[in-house]
C-alpha cells in the first residue's frame, strides 16, 4: 500500500530554463513537505540525470531555448526501458496540452502556477507512479516465486524443464551433448529426525551453495523437493566429462557441515544420463538419471551411476 509518507518522498526533478519557474516550484514542494527535489535550468541534462537517479517524476517546461520538452521526451523514451514516462509537463499554451499527452507525457500544470492545481497533481501523479512501481515489482516477484524454489533460490522444476529445453535445443544445433545429474542426500531424513526441521532446512540451503559453486555458471542447479537435486549441465565433451562433474559434486557435499555449531557429515547418491545416448527430450533424460540415482543407492550410496542405454530405448519405446 502507497501511503502519504511514501509520496512525499517520491523522488522529483523540475525542468525549466527560467531559474526563477524553479526556485518558485522547489519552494512549493517543500513547504508541502516533498523531500526529495532536484532541480536543471539545462534541457540536455534531464537524461543523464534520470539515468543515474530515477525520477520518479520530472516537471517539465515544453518551451525551453536549444532543446524543447517534446524532443526532451523523445530521449527520455530511449532511455525508459519499461517505457513509461513519469513527466508532468508546464506550459503557458494550452493548445500544446494535447500534443504533450499524446507525446507521452501523464499529466500537465499551466503557468502562471496555482498553488492547489500543482499540488493536486504532483501528488496524484507521484501516488500512480508508486503504485505503478510496487505493482510491476510485485509481479517480478510472483513470477521469481513460480520459478525458484523458495527454500534455498535454486531452480525448481518449471525453470529446470525451460534450462533443458534451451540446452538440448543448443545441442540439437551444434550436433554436442548436455547430461543430467540427478541427486539426493543419503540419510536427510535422519538429520531432520535428530536435529530438526530447521537444521534440515539450513542444511539444503549449504548444500545448494555447493552445488552452485560446484557447476558452470551456464549450468542450472534445481532443487526437484524434499532432499532431491538436479543439475543440467548446458554443455559436456562425452561420458567422462558428465562423469567428471557427478564425482566432483559428491566429492564436494560429503565435506563437514556446521549446524548449530557442531559438525555433521552427509553423504549423497547421484545418477547421470547424457544426450542423445540416454534420451533425446527432458522427461526420458530425467527418468534415465533417475533410475541411474537408483542403481547408485542400491550399490551402496555415496556414489553415482552412468544410465544405461538399454533403459533409455526401453522409455523411449
Amino acid at each position: 500500500m502507497i501511503t502519504s509518507t511514501d509520496v512525499l518522498h517520491g523522488k522529483i526533478l523540475i525542468v525549466d530554463d527560467q531559474e526563477v519557474n524553479v526556485l518558485l516550484l522547489e519552494q512549493m514542494l517543500q513547504n508541502a513537505g516533498y523531500t526529495s527535489i532536484t532541480s536543471t535550468t539545462n534541457p540536455f541534462d534531464v537524461c543523464k540525470l534520470h539515468l543515474e537517479n530515477h525520477y520518479d517524476l520530472i516537471l517539465l517546461d515544453l518551451l525551453m531555448p536549444g532543446m524543447d520538452g517534446f524532443q526532451v521526451m523523445e530521449e527520455l523514451k530511449k532511455t525508459d526501458p519499461n517505457g513509461y514516462l513519469p513527466v508532468l509537463v508546464i506550459t503557458a499554451q494550452p493548445c500544446h496540452k494535447l500534443h504533450a499527452l499524446n507525446a507521452g507525457a501523464r499529466d500537465f500544470i499551466t503557468k502562471p502556477f496555482d498553488l492547489n492545481e500543482v499540488l493536486a497533481r504532483v501528488h496524484n501523479m507521484l501516488e500512480v507512479r508508486l503504485l505503478h512501481e510496487a505493482a510491476r515489482n510485485h509481479g517480478k516477484m510472483l513470477e521469481s516465486l513460480a520459478l525458484k524454489d523458495p527454500l534455498t533460490g535454486l531452480a525448481n522444476r518449471r525453470l529446470l524443464a525451460d534450462r533443458m529445453a534451451m540446452a538440448l535445443v543448443h545441442a540439437r544445433r551444434n550436433k554436442s551433448a548436455m547430461a543430467v545429474v540427478y541427486l539426493d542426500l543419503d540419510g536427510f531424513k535422519q538429520i531432520n529426525d535428530t536435529l530438526g526441521h530447521s537444521a534440515g532446512d539450513a542444511l539444503l540451503k549449504m548444500v545448494s551453495e555447493r552445488l552452485t559453486a560446484t557447476v558452470r555458471a551456464e549450468d542450472t542447479v534445481a532443487r526437484l523437493g524434499g532432499d532431491e537435486f538436479a543439475i543440467s549441465l548446458w554443455h559436456v565433451t562425452d561420458t567422462e566429462d558428465a562423469a567428471a562433474v557427478a564425482l566432483k559434486v559428491i566429492e564436494s557435499l560429503a565435506q563437514p557441515y556446521i549446524l548449530d555449531g557442531h559438525p555433521v557429515s552427509i553423504t549423497a547418491s547421484a545418477g547421470v544420463s547424457i544426450y542423445p545416448a540416454h534420451g533425446e527430450d527432458t522427461d526420458t533424460l530425467m527418468t534415465s538419471a533417475d533410475a541411474a540415482l537408483y542403481e547408485a543407492k542400491r550399490a551402496g550410496k555415496n556414489a553415482y551411476r552412468l544410465a544405461s542405454n538399454s533403459d533409455a530405448q526401453l522409455m523411449q519405446s
